[in-house]
């Protein structure tokens, strides 16, 4: 196979480092292995662009990419071109002075994708051509055949009593409320069942909505009460960001729960399509989640639900994963998840950045990835004694195992970026990458010469930033342009031999290898790169 096994040294190699720990070896190592997987970088292929001021069929400004789903069952390739469809989702709107009454929608993407070389330079930021299809609105369904929308207002302080809930039913957990009536949603992760409905994941409850494929609320899953934001004794959504005119919680923060503003911002689906996976964009505020990018909210949770079947969706798993530490200024921060991406039921890519970029911070980012977990091994913590804090002041609990950690792609490479006139940070000549990429997808390269190569996207939020903004009936000027920017990378992921078999091959024991069968975890290929994953729906 290319790439991963080509050569005796690289057998070796893979052999080593799956038996060190994976998290503290280097970026790029070739190949890295997580339990049996490898994962090869063959470079950056594409970049695609939308503008700032682009409009949806709606006349309102175009939300850019907080959540992204490839749907692969419609992915084709052509010679050396590509097409498919890529749902998006936009979070809460345009905010100026806190939140407005923005609904809620589920985003379209025609995309046509033609790879440039992989190692060429002096490229156009074109390879990946996507146009806005549709946008479809979200919304519940009214008695007498009302719609209401779904808001992107931030929910009433006070919980249940004081307007800022739905109580929960027989059918559905509790819901944030806007102080119009409206169900308020935050959106963040998205993905399409095999029944054609929409899960999208939110940041104020935080919950995970279902959607008909026309936009209307079918329904909601239920959440750890771990993660459910407390003040003052009872459940409060807000994320004290009110609406002009409206109050603001008090206190300011949860004292238990996620953190505001730092909800379920990652949702995937395993290949299989049995186990959808939700990850907390970074620690409870039990778990050291004081805020910001403090160098204590690293312990965050990443949990798992039964979609064997669909009229009934259960929590199954709760784990804890570990979040990427870097130094700004001489300060120790953390790197908030912002995606992830499920490989198999217990493998993910997972996307950690900070708060630099074009425009914002530093400008310079200091860590923007694509990294591998595992939870093969990790406790679930799920119903456990322990489960409400695991990690107090930040220090995970000695007897829960995290998953397992391992870095991959650097998103910052300037020697990728360059090639494409891109760049992290102020250069001359080159277009700095923005601050938020929250958007991360995987799709076949229909090669049958190399099965095991795949396209990895990447794609930005650019919080509706333009000049020439449209909104909830309003114009805005945000100050600064910043266009919806996609990236693709050509990666390869295999198996790899089984370690026995590699150290008798160093060993030179020529007569026994013919007699060896290469062992592949899950059968001939990873389970979650089979070629039946490029066609599921």
């Amino acid at each position: 196979m290319k790439h991963a096994m080509s050569s005796l040294p690289r057998i070796a190699a893979a052999v080593l480092f799956t038996a060190t720990t994976v998290a503290t070896l280097p970026l790029h190592a070739a190949p890295l292995t997580v339990n049996g997987t490898t994962f090869e970088l063959q470079g950056l292929v594409g970049v695609g662009r939308l503008p700032a001021n682009l409009v949806d069929e709606h006349g309102e400004t175009f939300g850019s990419v907080s959540g992204l789903f490839a749907d692969t069952s419609a992915w084709t390739r052509s010679g050396d071109t590509y097409s498919g469809i890529f749902y998006t989702t936009p979070d809460r709107g345009y905010n100026a002075v806190g939140t407005i009454d923005y609904t809620a929608r589920l985003n379209q993407l025609a995309v046509s994708f033609t790879p440039a070389p992989v190692g060429a330079s002096g490229l156009p930021q074109n390879q990946i051509q996507l146009t806005l299809t549709q946008a479809t609105k979200l919304y519940e369904a009214l008695p007498g055949g009302g719609k209401l929308d779904i808001s992107g207002l931030d929910p009433v302080p006070g919980g249940l009593a004081a307007g800022g809930a739905r109580a929960a039913t027989g059918l559905l957990p509790e819901l944030p409320q806007a102080y119009n009536g409206k169900l308020a949603l935050d959106a963040e992760g998205v993905v399409k069942l095999s029944d054609g409905s929409r899960l999208i994941s939110d940041e104020y409850g935080p919950s995970i909505y279902r959607f008909s494929a026309d936009g209307q609320f079918l329904g909601a899953l239920p959440v750890a009460e771990s993660v459910r934001p407390i003040r003052n004794g009872v459940t409060d959504y807000s994320s004290n960001n009110p609406a002009a005119g409206q109050p603001a919680p008090v206190p300011a923060n949860p004292s238990f729960g996620r953190q505001n503003n730092q909800g379920f911002e990652g949702l995937s689906i395993s290949p299989d399509g049995k186990t959808l996976f939700v990850g907390l964009q970074s620690a409870t505020r039990q778990d050291g989640g004081t805020g910001g990018t403090a160098a204590t909210r690293d312990n965050t949770r990443l949990f798992t639900y039964d979609l064997s079947n669909p009229d009934d969706i259960t929590l199954t798993g709760e784990y804890v994963v570990q979040l990427p530490k870097f130094t700004q200024n001489g300060q120790t921060l953390v790197a908030a998840q912002s995606e992830i991406h499920a490989l198999s039921d217990s493998q993910l890519l997972i996307l950690p950045r900070d708060s630099n970029g074009f425009a914002v911070g530093t400008e310079q980012s200091f860590l923007r990835r694509v990294d591998v977990i595992d939870i093969s091994d990790a406790t679930n913590i799920l119903g456990q004694s322990y489960e409400g804090t695991v990690a107090p002041g930040g220090v995970l609990d000695p007897q829960i195992i995290p998953a397992l950690y391992a870095p991959f792609l650097d998103v910052n490479d300037n020697s990728q970026l360059n090639r494409f006139g891109l760049a992290n940070g102020n250069i001359p000549g080159f277009d700095n990458l923005s601050e938020k990429w929250e958007g991360l997808a995987l799709v076949s390269a229909l090669d049958p010469e190399h099965p095991n190569d795949y396209f990895l996207i990447i794609a930005n939020d650019n919080d509706f930033m333009t000049t020439q903004g449209f909104q909830a009936g309003e114009a805005y000027d945000a100050g600064v342009d910043i266009d919806t920017t996609f990236l693709a990378y050509r990666v390869t992921i295999s198996p790899v031999p089984e370690p026995s078999a590699a150290l008798m091959m160093l060993a030179g024991l020529a007569g026994i290898l013919g007699a060896l069968r290469t062992r592949r975890r899950g059968g001939s290929t990873h389970p979650a790169l089979s070629s039946g994953y490029s066609g599921a729906a």
